[in-house]
């Protein structure tokens, strides 16, 4: 006796679906209960799914395909980012810089704070200057006035806001940073290279200019925005305690529209205060959810290269501050790795690596390979984060250890952030710049992450495109080309950000797919971006985005 099988909460049919299964199947239909997908294949298999109760969606011919997933972010730095902040474009110069923060300082409140970002990398030389130091005064008008760059590491600051932090020509430079000064005079400039930037942005919270009321809007706008380009599940790249909070409290109140794991820092970060490592570690299952997963921590092991302070193993080109043999510091030993990774295994906790630089690269793979030879194998995936500079007999070892490149920000084509590079290490250098065909060739699993608020904004289909033609997609720096033997195609590069990020979060069996079983996160697109032109991908729109099956954003 054959029974009636129970009918779904939704069931989309007339869709071109691209379910991203091992074999890059393509179905018509889909039904969902309970969140989670309970059929996929034609429209005679889904549509006795339908009962009394059960929604209908015709995606009228239109491709479906699974959420993005998003694998390193700053949600409250976005959010932050977008309502609160000053936006400038890192293709401006210093003039156009000066007058958006004199027209921002007559708007705000004397004693108030100017914060603004992200000034292009390629301006350090013409920022560290005393003249530069006294137009920003000028254009002040008094308010102290914080920039940050465009790979958020530096910042650039006026007098006031240097004597809110203490921070005067007698000082020392920090530990793991510096203080910028004119070559000529050696006058302090205002430029604030790593640990330094830490100083003014502590001062900025000492005076009371973040609130919780700022930190719930700024996640409940990050949340939105990702919505809105289709991300489905991200990971915060520097979750500090504030970061989580928020997005267990979202959760709590059924208003986390997306999986989120959090990594945690092992050390307090310059830019970011709290508690870190094994103190906020044991804090985690207090901010454990349904959908919060405090399952990763961050080490950050060098800076950048438009700064000098990421590691590598060839030198910077020659600089006055610097010297003719500089190749920047790693901030950990191997010895120290080993240590900070072994402990994160015991625990459970995969480990995110910040290296910037190939010689941080080797480092961080050295110190899993002795972790690996103490500890044997392991379930956790461990992320190389940006995995931008690669020296060749690095490249197989990825895959050899099981580490993960996470494939980040989006600047896979020229940029103002690729021209400071050009300045600090040479042109044929500074363009041999992500290796991700090699990567590829060689076994190793990609992920992609947008560092959002570092790439201004997280639309990953920018992100996308680049991949695939190496060219920027907004059109600025037309004609050039990075690096385009590296480029990869469209199929593999919707692979890195669905099916190989889920992977990477250890959700694969959870998300990254349209398959029976998984949750039914998925987004409806107004192009299939299989079929249209390389460099048309960026202009792909989301019509619409679901998650465990309920829409949370539709396209006006």
């Amino acid at each position: 006796m054959s029974s009636t099988p129970a009918a779904a909460d939704l069931v989309v049919l007339n869709g071109r679906v691209y379910t991203v299964d091992s074999a890059r199947s393509w179905a018509n239909a889909f039904a969902v209960r309970g969140g989670r997908i309970i059929a996929v294949g034609d429209e005679a298999a889904v549509r006795p799914l339908v009962g009394e109760g059960t929604r209908v969606l015709d995606l009228e011919g239109r491709m479906a395909m699974p959420g993005i997933v998003d694998v390193h972010t700053h949600m409250m730095m976005g959010g932050q980012a977008a309502l609160f902040e000053l936006r400038i474009s890192n293709m401006e110069r210093r003039d156009s810089i000066l007058q958006k923060v004199r027209a921002a300082a007559e708007k705000t409140a004397e004693g108030k704070w100017v914060i603004g970002a992200q000034w292009g990398s390629d301006l350090i030389a013409t920022i560290n200057t005393e003249e530069s130091l006294r137009l920003l005064d000028e254009a002040s008008l008094g308010r102290p006035v914080l920039l940050r760059d465009d790979t958020y590491h530096n910042r650039w600051v006026n007098t006031a806001a240097m004597r809110l932090a203490g921070v005067t020509a007698a000082n020392a430079d920090p530990e793991q940073g510096s203080f910028g000064r004119d070559p000529k005079t050696g006058a302090l400039t205002g430029l604030m290279i790593e640990s330094a930037s830490g100083m003014i942005e502590r001062a900025i919270v000492s005076s009371g200019h973040y609130t919780d009321e700022m930190d719930r809007a700024a996640m409940a706008h990050s949340i939105a925005t990702l919505n809105e380009h289709g991300v489905t599940a991200f990971l915060d790249a520097a979750a500090m305690q504030p970061v989580m909070a928020a997005l267990k409290g979202l959760d709590d109140r059924g208003e986390l529209t997306a999986w989120a794991s959090a990594a945690m820092p092992v050390t307090e970060p310059s830019f970011m205060f709290g508690i870190a490592g094994e103190e906020l570690f044991a804090l985690r299952e207090t901010f454990r959810s349904a959908h919060v997963r405090p399952d990763f921590t961050k080490v950050f092991l060098d800076g950048v290269p438009g700064a000098r302070t990421a590691a590598f193993h060839e030198p910077y080109t020659p600089d006055p501050v610097f010297g003719c043999c500089f190749r920047g510091t790693t901030l950990a030993s191997v010895p120290e790795l080993v240590r900070w990774v072994g402990r994160c295994e015991k625990l459970g906790l995969s480990v995110k690596i910040h290296c910037a630089g190939d010689a941080a690269v080797t480092q961080a793979l050295d110190a899993i390979d002795v972790v690996r030879s103490f500890n044997g194998p392991t379930k956790l995936t461990h992320h190389i984060a940006h995995a931008s500079y690669i020296a060749p007999g690095d490249i197989k070892r990825f895959a050899e250890l099981g580490v993960a490149a996470d494939l980040s920000p989006f600047i896979w084509y020229p940029t103002a952030f690729l021209e400071g590079h050009k300045q600090t290490m040479g042109v044929e250098r500074a363009t041999r710049f992500w290796p991700n065909r090699d990567l590829l060739a060689a076994g190793t699993l990609m992920a992609g992450g947008s560092d959002w608020p570092v790439i201004p904004n997280p639309d990953p289909w920018n992100g996308m495109e680049g991949l695939v033609t190496r060219q920027n997609p907004s059109g600025d720096f037309a004609g050039e080309s990075l690096w385009p033997e590296q480029a990869l195609d469209i199929a593999t590069v919707l692979e890195i950000f669905t099916i190989n990020s889920a992977r990477v979060m250890g959700l694969d069996g959870t998300i990254g797919s349209l398959e029976i079983g998984k949750s039914a996160d998925f987004i409806v697109l107004e192009r299939n971006v299989l079929e249209v032109l390389s460099d048309e991908i960026a202009d792909t729109k989301v019509l619409s985005t679901w998650f465990e099956g309920r829409q949370v954003y539709e396209r006006g």
